[in-house]
């Protein structure tokens, strides 16, 4: 025998008792320190259950918790008794009862053979160490931790927080220089006895007891004073994600774990009955003898913390919902909003989906109901056409129809009798296009039939919402594409305005324009203007219509001519 087993139990017993007959079939030695928390009953279970096993012993048991002393008590108890019954142990591998051999025990076994004085450690300094979680890197070796972080943490933060107001901080032992690391190692016989049995153990004891998490800090920093040749690695596979929290793996990750070509992997689901069937095999099954290699699988576990913390873009859910401002991308895909245009243009939502192939929209945010493109009750992801339902949340009800479009240009039109709510949304979208033709709300009012005191009623509200909505366009904060035309310049020059923005969609084709769409009759619409002036009604957003000169447009007269082949 050569190498010894230490196993720290607290839960899962079967699982335990099957790790201890699978390292023992290979002559290896475990002894095993079971969880004082463990219930009696359970405790004796266990030990029955592997009484027919010579070299499998149990040690003095200690109430161990999470970033507490115990933990390191623990295991130097289970260590010693390891050291004191096998002296033909050469290496002592720290094991809990949820890590699964990922190889045959016997290629370990070898791996070790052929390094006799090597200590496998992950082994740091607080300055090289990136993984540290909550802000206390040096100061957990400074600072005193009575109190437990798991059950007691206000106490527990308080304290801390007093102590940084006193400028207290705690004397390192003379000769230690801290070091971290993962608390899953592998020592020689000769590391781990002068640990056990240096002189001045009570001394580094009483300082690492009030150090916090010392299972990560004690054999990492004392290591390095009595080994001769550290690789500072763990050979147990251990992923933590973004809040230090480690990643438990489940049957599907069979393939995942033996790409790495670790010995052993941390941290088990006791229910993955695939991993241990798979794992726990004969010779004949294993994996190619490789060097153990967990790099080769860190970009899946980066790429699953990107995920976690920033999710897909646009893609807001009920198991998802991050803050204002922490989306990774506001909405999914790149869309046009255009204001204006279908009140100075006839049919023309028709006329821009033959011209682009996007899917148009009338107005999505209509006070009476969504205006689906050809008007549908119900459109992707069975989005409703309800405006009750919309106005619950806007803004989700634009990502929602977004990412069920994905792949497909969205066009929709938007207007100041649309609800408002949505401005601000639309305008900090980096995916949005907006172009406006200010004051074109008009057109339906100069056609209708209403009485001209209540056109200039709604033309005054309708004119200060647009001019709050353009404030919100112009705003600092505004990371949207917009252009703005008022009315006047619109008319005047259309292909431009309307080049560009079958451009930006992405025309089927790309040739230019030659004509635009048919435009509304504008005649009597400068008279129409004056006499909102002379109502008392100011309509400034439409630009300059000279009184008595109707405004007319020419498809052909543009403002530098285009070539058509």
């Amino acid at each position: 025998m050569s190498v010894g087993i230490v196993m720290l139990v607290h839960e899962d017993l079967h699982r335990a008792a099957q790790l201890a007959r699978h390292w023992q079939a290979s002559d290896c030695p475990v002894v095993i320190h079971v969880d004082k928390s463990v219930g009696q009953e359970g405790y004796k279970g266990l030990v029955r259950a592997l009484a027919d096993l010579e070299d499998v012993m149990f040690c003095e048991r200690h109430r161990c918790e999470w970033g507490r002393w115990s933990l390191v008590a623990a295991s130097q108890t289970a260590s010693e008794m390891m050291l004191g019954n096998f002296p033909d142990v050469r290496h002592v591998y720290l094991a809990s009862g949820s890590c699964l051999p990922l190889r045959p025990v016997g290629e370990l076994v070898d791996y070790l053979k052929e390094r006799p004085r090597t200590d496998f450690i992950e082994s740091a300094t607080t300055d090289d160490v990136p993984w540290t979680v909550g802000g206390l890197d040096k100061e957990r070796f400074t600072l005193r931790f009575p109190f437990s972080w798991k059950h007691n943490r206000r106490a527990f933060d308080k304290y801390v927080k007093i102590q940084r107001f006193l400028r207290f901080k705690r004397r390192v032992p003379r000769g230690l220089v801290p070091h971290m690391g993962s608390q899953w190692w592998c020592l020689t016989r000769q590391t781990l006895s002068a640990i056990l049995e240096d002189p001045d153990r009570d001394k580094y004891d009483r300082y690492f007891k009030r150090v916090w998490i010392p299972d990560e800090s004690y054999y990492q920093t004392l290591a390095r004073i009595y080994s001769s040749n550290i690789e500072s690695r763990s050979l147990t596979l251990s992923k933590f994600d973004f809040q230090g929290k480690p990643h438990i793996f489940y049957d599907d990750h069979l393939q995942l774990l033996r790409r790495s070509d670790c010995f052993v992997a941390r941290k088990i689901w006791a229910k993955a009955n695939k991993l241990y069937d798979a794992l726990l095999t004969d010779s004949e099954h294993a994996m190619k003898v490789a060097e153990p290699n967990p790099g080769k699988i860190d970009r899946i576990f980066s790429k699953a913390v990107e995920r976690r913390t920033q999710g897909r873009a646009g893609l807001v859910m009920q198991s998802r919902l991050p803050n204002e401002g922490w989306e990774n991308g506001v909405t999914a895909s790149q869309y046009t909003i255009l204001e204006g245009f279908s009140d100075l243009f006839l049919d023309f939502e028709d006329w821009m989906a033959r011209a682009t192939g996007a899917r148009v929209h009338g107005h999505l945010f209509g006070p009476e109901r969504v205006e689906y493109a050809g008007r549908e009750k119900t459109f992707a992801g069975c989005l409703s056409d309800s405006a009750e339902l919309r106005d619950y949340a806007p803004a989700d009800f634009l990502r929602n129809l977004l990412w069920n479009t994905r792949g497909e240009r969205q066009v929709f039109q938007f207007g100041p009798r649309d609800s408002q709510g949505i401005s601000w949304f639309l305008a900090r979208d980096p995916n949005a296009s907006v172009t406006v033709i200010s004051g074109a709300w008009s057109v339906p009012l100069f056609n209708s039939n209403l009485n001209f005191s209540e056109i200039r009623k709604i033309s005054a509200e309708q004119q200060k919402i647009e001019a709050d909505h353009l404030d919100i366009l112009r705003s600092y904060y505004t990371k949207a594409r917009v252009h703005i035309y008022t009315m006047a310049d619109f008319i005047q020059s259309p292909m431009e305005p309307l080049q560009m923005i079958i451009d930006d969609i992405g025309s089927r084709s790309n040739r230019r324009l030659t004509e635009a769409p048919r435009m509304v009759d504008l005649t009597g619409f400068s008279q129409f203007l004056q006499n909102l002036k002379n109502q008392g009604m100011h309509p400034y957003l439409m630009g300059d219509f000279p009184s008595g000169n109707d405004p007319r447009h020419s498809a052909t007269a543009t403002r530098k001519p285009y070539l058509v082949k």
